[in-house]
């Protein structure tokens, strides 16, 4: 028998992924982790991704009022085993997961689809669009005339 190939995550992954996701967020919040480059900066943690297995987690983290966005991922990264291990005393889990991070370049992808939607030539475009679609009778009443 051939395993079926899954298309996206499971319900467990998901559900496990949320939980971390809440987790980490709270133990974020009250945390005050030693590594220079968090200090003093608030970190929303907009996704977890957890592997098949449930042996990785990959979070997507935002810094806030960072200026160097990168400098705040590696001192996450840096501070990954003890966030897993505070992890493990919060979620009952049989293996904690490992912690990966990344940023979080959804929001920055909003903003550029939002700004390219928002643009003169797509606003030219819909203008266009919509004046064709507002009359068709009168459009195809002028075919007629011409044949």
């Amino acid at each position: 028998m051939s395993r079926r190939q899954e298309k996206g995550p499971s319900q467990r992954q998901l559900r496990v992924g949320e939980q971390i996701r809440h987790t980490l967020a709270d133990i974020l919040a009250r945390s005050e982790l030693q590594d220079p480059a968090l200090a003093g900066v608030s970190i929303t943690v907009s996704e977890v991704r957890v592997s098949p297995d449930l042996k990785l987690a990959t979070a997507y983290v935002l810094p806030f009022a960072a200026e160097d966005q990168a400098a705040v991922v590696d001192g996450l990264q840096r501070a990954a085993p003890h966030l897993r291990h505070q992890l493990a005393r919060a979620i009952n889990l049989r293996h904690t997961p490992e912690l990966r991070f990344r940023a979080d370049t959804s929001f920055d992808e909003a903003a550029r689809i939002d700004a390219l939607l928002r643009s003169p030539r797509v606003q030219r475009d819909i203008a266009d669009e919509g004046e064709a679609d507002a009359d068709p009778d009168t459009s195809d009443e002028h075919d007629d005339d011409e044949r």
